[in-house]
């Protein structure tokens, strides 16, 4: 059956927040994709790559058939499976309960290999990300036709973000990244750099890649300021702990929706001051609707005590409204 239309969740695209990676060998499979486990997760993406040694592919497969099999059909988490390879894709699609998911996370996504993943989900309601994280990545001309092929219209509107193989891209330079630093003081630094300028101004969301080192929380804190200013709002997380920590820097200070309210404010001057800066509603107003969203997703962070308001402000409400954001 022809079933085009994206899946429910899809509105909610925005609020990816930090992907919590789980293997699908893991023990608690189901409990977590359910949200009865780490409730607080507002994506999490099953692994059957990476994660998986492939002696133990049958198994997590099993396991993964199971859990899609119990999963509750609604969830406030968004869903996704990571695939191993087109194979893996076919078996998962073919799984009772594979409607449940919000979509997949294809491996190693280049234009060579796109299409043959796309042709097995073209019929579905499922949303893709795709991962760069091979060769291609360092060659901008190929980011640029492969951004080609995921502009066209049927395949535009099933990708939900394209994730970067932080990872991926440095083994293939024999690195790791160091355990004092961020990833933007390797080689990668610049790279993403460009992805971002090659796909966001085409409307292409990116999410930043993992921070793998546990115990390195102030590194962890500076790379996640260093992904917003680079316009990511989305990163990889390995461990429950990563989620609140990469999300609190998500939440949006009390003076940037103060700001934000005033540029879009139909009586504001086309140039004004504020909070010691020039303020320009012409080019600034893009910036000003993404900060009133993502303070609706994530909260407001008051300079008074830190704490954060997980309900937006009364101006804030009305902004919603007025402006057809979509609620929660």
């Amino acid at each position: 059956m022809d079933n085009n239309s994206l899946h429910p969740q899809s509105e909610h695209k925005a609020a990816l927040g930090a992907s919590m990676y789980v293997p699908t060998t893991h023990k608690d499979l189901l409990a977590i994709a359910n949200g009865d486990k780490f409730s607080h997760l507002r994506s999490v993406i099953l692994c059957t790559e990476d994660a998986i040694a492939e002696r133990d592919l049958s198994y997590a497969l099993f396991n993964l058939s199971l859990a899609l099999q119990n999963m509750c059909d609604e969830s406030d988490t968004l869903r996704f499976v990571r695939v191993r390879n087109l194979d893996v894709l076919a078996r998962v699609l073919a799984m009772p309960g594979a409607d449940k998911l919000s979509g997949f996370v294809l491996p190693k996504s280049t234009r060579s290999n796109f299409n043959a993943y796309f042709e097995l989900v073209r019929h579905t309601h499922h949303l893709l990300m795709p991962t760069l994280e091979t060769a291609e990545v360092f060659d901008d001309e190929e980011m640029k036709q492969f951004r080609i092929i995921l502009s066209a219209p049927e395949v535009r509107r099933r990708i939900l973000a394209l994730r970067i193989g932080g990872n991926d891209l440095l083994a293939l330079l024999g690195l790791r990244r160091p355990t004092s630093g961020t990833i933007y003081q390797t080689p990668l630094g610049q790279v993403i750099g460009r992805l971002v300028t090659i796909f966001k101004p085409h409307g292409f969301q990116l999410t930043a890649p993992v921070f793998e080192h546990l115990s390195q929380g102030s590194w962890l804190d500076a790379e996640v300021a260093q992904d917003m200013a680079h316009g990511m709002i989305a990163k990889t997380a390995i461990h429950p702990d990563q989620v609140p920590q990469i999300e609190r820097h998500y939440q949006v200070a009390q003076s940037d929706i103060e700001l934000a309210l005033r540029i879009i404010d139909p009586d504001s001057p086309a140039v004004f001051r504020m909070q010691e800066s020039m303020c320009e509603v012409a080019t600034h107003s893009s910036w000003a609707l993404r900060i009133i969203e993502q303070a609706r997703l994530f909260g407001i962070r008051h300079a008074a005590d830190g704490a954060a308001a997980h309900h937006p402000t009364t101006s804030l409400t009305q902004l919603s409204s007025d402006e057809g954001i979509a609620r929660p």
